[in-house]
């Protein structure tokens, strides 16, 4: 087991996976993204507005399954922001 086995893991049996098309590595460990809720999201959500409401759509957005984010989401859901 490596150090950072417990941060990410790729599910390539899914039937949505690829979820995301560009990166080589998803992180699915982060399927829904749990930064979703943020006004203020790192990651490069659009918006579009659906019957009258402002809706985050994050299909073209990889913040979530990149190894790297791991520690920075894991910090901002500790944190509360």
């Amino acid at each position: 087991m490596t150090k950072a086995s417990g941060k990410f893991f790729e599910n390539r049996e899914c039937e949505y996976y690829p979820c995301h098309k560009g990166i080589d590595q998803i992180n699915c460990l982060f399927c829904f993204c749990p930064l979703y809720h943020l006004e203020n999201c790192p990651g490069a959500p659009v918006y579009k507005e659906k019957n009258g409401k402002k809706i985050k759509v994050c299909t073209g957005c990889v913040y979530p399954h990149r190894p790297e984010n791991y520690d920075k989401i894991m910090d901002q859901i500790r944190d509360g922001v």
